[in-house]
């Protein structure tokens, strides 16, 4: 029971470390900009440019049946007739990216980049409707982390985007059966929560001091 148990947790590994790593190698474009090797409007057209590259390989996969080997890694079964996750992570994250500014874009970004992943191996990378307390916990501290150095002046901004972001990632839920992607919730609802919680440490008169971005 026990060696069974063990084969079936190293297998799941095995399949989900190439979709963390897509997720990991996200943060190369925020960090673009963290280490001033291009500008925000660089790195917005370059979000941009890989979701068109998303949408293409998505409809080329979907409508056309393209079938690169590297799919069968990237996507889970659910994903073989719908849109995967990877698109709606481009969607996502290029949504937020162009609405807001870097402060509450790049962390709400990390969020789903690193935290997400980091979840997920907390949680053994268990699918589950609602994500086991450690996975969520681990999601939380992760997000805190990530976003404290770009909001440390709104410490308020810093707990409502880690909560919204763990609760996105932590529960699933489901629409006229269709379990909406964290990969689509993930970004857009911490950023609406940073933007909440800076604007009510304005209203209230709980800004520390400037952020670094």
């Amino acid at each position: 029971m026990v060696g069974s148990t063990v084969a079936t947790l190293r297998r799941s590994l095995g399949e989900e470390t190439p979709r963390r790593l897509v997720h990991a190698s996200g943060s190369v474009l925020p960090l673009l900009y963290i280490l001033q090797l291009a500008t925000w409007t660089q790195v917005r057209a370059l979000f941009i440019a890989g979701s068109v590259a998303a949408a293409v390989l998505e409809l080329l996969r979907l409508s056309v049946g393209l079938d690169w080997r590297i799919y069968d890694r990237l996507t889970r079964s659910y994903e073989q007739d719908n849109v995967a996750g990877y698109a709606y992570y481009m969607f996502s994250t290029t949504a937020v990216v162009l609405a807001f500014e870097p402060r509450i874009a790049i962390p709400s970004v990390l969020m789903l980049t690193i935290g997400d992943p980091i979840s997920g191996l907390a949680g053994s990378g268990e699918l589950r409707r609602v994500k086991r307390s450690r996975a969520l916990a681990a999601m939380f501290g992760t997000c805190v982390v990530l976003a404290a150095p770009f909001l440390y002046g709104t410490p308020l901004a810093v707990f409502l985007g880690a909560l919204i972001a763990t609760i996105a990632d932590g529960v699933k839920p489901t629409v006229e059966g269709y379990i909406i992607d964290d990969n689509l919730t993930i970004p857009p609802a911490a950023a609406g929560a940073i933007w909440a919680g800076i604007e009510l440490s304005a209203t209230l008169g709980l800004e520390l001091s400037a952020a670094i971005l």
